[in-house]
C-alpha cells in the first residue's frame, strides 16, 4: 500500500495597513500575511501544524515577523482608521 503524505505552506493576507516602512522609508501599503504549514494526505490539506505572521512592504518587499497579538492589534487599528 502506498501512502502519499507531506506538507504545504499556504499564505493569505489578513489586512493591509499604510505607514512608513522601516527599511525603505517610504509611506506604502503594508500587507499583514498569515502563513500556515499544513499536513497533507494524498494532496488534501488536513490540519495546520504551524502558523506564522509577517508584515510585508509593498514597495520594497521587506518582511518583519509579527506575533499573533501584533496581528490582532493591526486588525483593530485598521478597523478604527476607517
Amino acid at each position: 500500500m502506498l501512502v502519499v503524505y507531506g506538507h504545504r505552506i499556504t499564505e493569505s493576507t489578513v489586512n493591509v495597513v499604510s505607514f512608513v516602512c522601516g527599511y525603505c522609508n517610504v509611506r506604502a501599503p503594508q500587507e499583514v500575511v498569515q502563513r500556515s504549514n499544513r499536513f497533507t494526505l494524498i494532496f488534501i490539506p488536513l490540519f495546520a501544524f504551524s502558523t506564522t505572521y509577517a508584515n510585508r512592504c509593498t514597495n520594497c518587499a521587506a518582511e518583519t515577523v509579527l506575533t499573533p497579538e501584533q496581528t490582532r492589534h493591526s486588525i483593530v487599528w485598521a478597523e478604527n482608521r476607517r
